[in-house]
């Protein structure tokens, strides 16, 4: 972990390291990915079945790969009801957060002679990918498909590694209460191939959602075009905007929320007072000690946590801009206050009792988000990352009349002959 100053003249230098801490390994891994998406396209089952030996040890033959009925009830089986209970609520939650997203088909007749307007469709088909490496994520299940289905997806399929043949049930209770269709397990970019180009068994879907590893990632970034994408996820982050008050123990347990996703994961405050900061420094280091994935988190914050001394909010807010975090936590007195000076975060939580875990799960707006300072174009995943929208154009003969000349005219500047013709043999 780092301790730096905002002021000082090698402060950038030393936190572009955090920043870049995602893009090694690009130019390797995409020629690999790029084998992968050939080989899937080209043999289709075949290859999906020799990657899924490969990369997850499930050996299986094509019917095997589809998570069948009875897998999925005998994992509501193994579930707690209190556990079934909190993935019912967020559900419910993520759903009816969602609901508020919904935009319909609209007509505009505000000119008499001309109607204006906008189609809203759903997509058809998408395919939602489900990591399932070092930790089960029932979560990204909720946060990707219960969109998908308010927008009114017509078939959600997921896709999720199961390595050793072994899939978590709370994926799959989460898969069923989120309205998933179909489930396969195979996970890589051999899954993100067979989603994009479709197999004997798999289907071809219209876009592909959800996070996953370098891998996944850049298998994305390459099927893009023949499917569409949500975004790029690289590692997680948090920033977290400090100005003194509230509780060390608290706003340490935030940045490790991060931290043990993995190792490249980045945990960073910012905080007015420097005495504080190392406050939660201390508090970092004492709750590691108590984490199951200390060696991950620890991992983690020793090469991307940073601690930083601002000299004022309005510094710590500049940099906060910026970077454009993920997850921007505003751990002040009066987040309400500063809230309209923030331009660039994939997701805001306000106050000292609003921790980014709670997004994360529950609160009902989605933790699918933009990473790597992305957030300055990018949003949360929503509603309309799984419709699509079409123009509607209607003009009767009073309305061409009226407009069609400056048409024509238009088109002579562009020397667009034809286009011109088209409106002025209507015209003469």
């Amino acid at each position: 972990m780092q301790f730096l100053d905002i002021r000082e003249k090698d402060f950038q230098a030393k936190f572009d390291a955090i920043v870049e801490r995602g893009e090694e390994s690009g130019r390797e891994v995409e020629e690999i990915v790029l084998n992968i998406i050939a080989d899937v396209r080209k043999r289709g089952n075949e290859a999906v079945l020799e990657y899924t030996k490969r990369f997850d040890r499930l050996e299986c033959d094509a019917a095997g790969l589809e998570v069948s009925a009875e897998e999925i009830e005998q994992a509501f089986s193994k579930l707690d009801e209190k556990d079934l209970a909190a993935l019912k609520l967020a559900v419910e939650r993520v759903g009816r957060f969602h609901e508020k997203q919904k935009q319909q088909t609209w007509i505009s007749t505000e000119e008499p002679d001309i109607m204006l307007g906008q189609k809203v469709t759903p997509l058809a088909k998408v395919g939602i990918y489900v990591p399932g490496g070092k930790a089960c994520y029932p979560s990204s299940v909720i946060m990707n498909a219960v969109p998908a289905k308010v927008a009114g997806v017509g078939e959600i399929i997921m896709v999720v590694p199961a390595p050793g043949g072994e899939l978590n049930p709370y994926v799959l209770v989460a898969a069923k209460l989120s309205g998933v269709d179909r489930v396969f397990k195979i996970g890589g970019a051999q899954a993100v191939a067979a989603l994009a180009y479709g197999t004997e068994t798999i289907p071809r879907v219209d876009k592909i959602t959800g996070p996953g590893n370098i891998f996944v990632a850049t298998a994305k970034k390459l099927v893009f075009g023949q499917v569409g994408i949500d975004m790029i996820a690289g590692p997680s982050e948090i920033l977290v905007i400090n100005d003194g008050s509230g509780n060390a123990t608290h706003i340490a347990a935030d940045l490790l929320s991060q931290a043990e996703h993995d190792e490249l994961a980045s945990s960073v405050l910012i905080t007015t007072d420097r005495s504080f900061g190392e406050k939660v420094a201390a508090e970092v280091e004492r709750q590691l000690k108590e984490l199951s994935r200390e060696a991950i988190a620890r991992k983690s914050w020793e090469s991307f946590g940073v601690i930083i001394a601002a000299g004022n909010l309005e510094e710590a807010i500049a940099f906060s801009n910026r970077i454009a975090p993920e997850h921007l936590e505003l751990a002040v007195e009066n987040p309400f206050e500063i809230l309209p000076l923030i331009t660039n975060a994939g997701a805001i939580f306000m106050g000292h009792y609003t921790p980014e875990a709670a997004g994360d799960y529950l609160a009902g707006p989605n933790h699918t988000l933009p990473t790597g300072g992305t957030a300055r174009f990018f949003s949360p995943l929503s509603v309309d990352d799984f419709v699509k929208k079409s123009s509607i154009i209607h003009i009767t003969q009073g309305g061409l009349q009226r407009i069609g000349r400056d048409v024509v005219r238009i088109s002579a500047l562009e020397g667009l002959e034809a286009h011109g013709k088209s409106v002025s043999v209507r015209l003469d």
